[in-house]
């Protein structure tokens, strides 16, 4: 039984003439285990997709099935249950409380859950040893780096030992090192079976993927299986879509550059001799 299914679904906004269509009739089945990798240009639907499939929002038209349960239609408070208990949320800039500790942070979604304050707090603790920031647990969000503070928002996604963690851009805010370090944490969660989506626009990250969706006009493009550690074709042609210039480029640039201003200029040159020839024998003439 797949972990999610979604069936013709649409997401819709505005009303009469104002409508613009977020998603347009995805069909997309998700295995439980899977890490997928959602790509797509800015405003192509990813975040809503991810939202949808988040039970942040409701779509318009569809069947959205997660753990074989119809989910699409239900109300508010059972949804907020579904998301608390089944999913785990990382976002691309955080969203820890400034006022939290570390620990603390990552121990509130227990705290909505009703469990004590030891059994809360010790697990927090134990995530944050997994994600390698146990020295940091008594450490506020603004004494953090940006890929210590995204770590810590990876052990909250985790402390509820959610079926699905779904993390939106979650390097975005990170240099290269900090965002290796968050992919690399991901994996780790997808290696102890859970599973992961995530949305990118950087193609080399797809290699932590084992799947990739290409959306365009919120609508499905294109699907594809990869191999851990491997960007897939679809993913490469998109990163090399662009051509790199070489210096090489740049220098035959300002050549041809500079052979075109010296073709522009060289017919003024020849008017400007031609009037001072023409200027030098009327003097000639005058003279005699």
């Amino acid at each position: 039984m797949a972990l999610i299914e979604l069936k013709d679904v649409s997401k819709l906004y505005g009303f009469g003439d104002a409508t613009s269509v977020a998603l347009d009739e995805v069909n997309l089945t998700i295995e439980q285990g899977e890490c997928v990798a959602i790509m797509g240009p800015s405003g192509s639907g990813k975040s809503t997709l991810m939202n949808v499939i988040g039970l942040l929002d409701r779509p318009t038209h569809g069947n959205y099935h997660l753990s074989g349960k119809r989910v699409s239609r239900l109300g508010s408070n059972q949804r907020a249950r579904l998301r608390r208990d089944k999913i785990g949320f990382i976002f691309q800039s955080f969203n820890l409380l400034p006022r939290l500790t570390a620990v603390d942070n990552v121990a509130l979604p227990l705290l909505y859950k009703g469990v004590s304050f030891t059994k809360r707090v010790k697990k927090a603790w134990d995530l944050l040893e997994r994600v390698g920031l146990g020295d940091r647990a008594y450490y506020y969000p603004r004494q953090l780096s940006g890929g210590q503070a995204q770590s810590v928002a990876i052990a909250r996604a985790l402390v509820n030992d959610p079926q699905l963690i779904i993390a939106d851009e979650p390097t975005g805010n990170l240099d290269s090192n900090s965002s290796r370090l968050v992919m690399e944490l991901l994996s780790e969660i997808h290696k102890t079976g859970n599973t992961v989506l995530f949305v990118t626009h950087n193609p080399e990250l797809t290699r932590f993927a084992t799947r990739v969706v290409y959306m365009q006009d919120g609508a499905i493009k294109y699907d594809e299986q990869t191999k851990l550690g491997e960007v897939g074709r679809y993913a490469r042609s998109v990163m090399y879509a662009v051509p790199e210039t070489t210096e090489e480029d740049d220098l035959a640039g300002v050549s041809v550059l500079i052979n075109a201003l010296h073709q522009q200029a060289a017919p003024k040159a020849k008017k400007k001799t031609a009037r001072a020839k023409k200027t030098t024998t009327k003097r000639k003439r005058v003279a005699k």
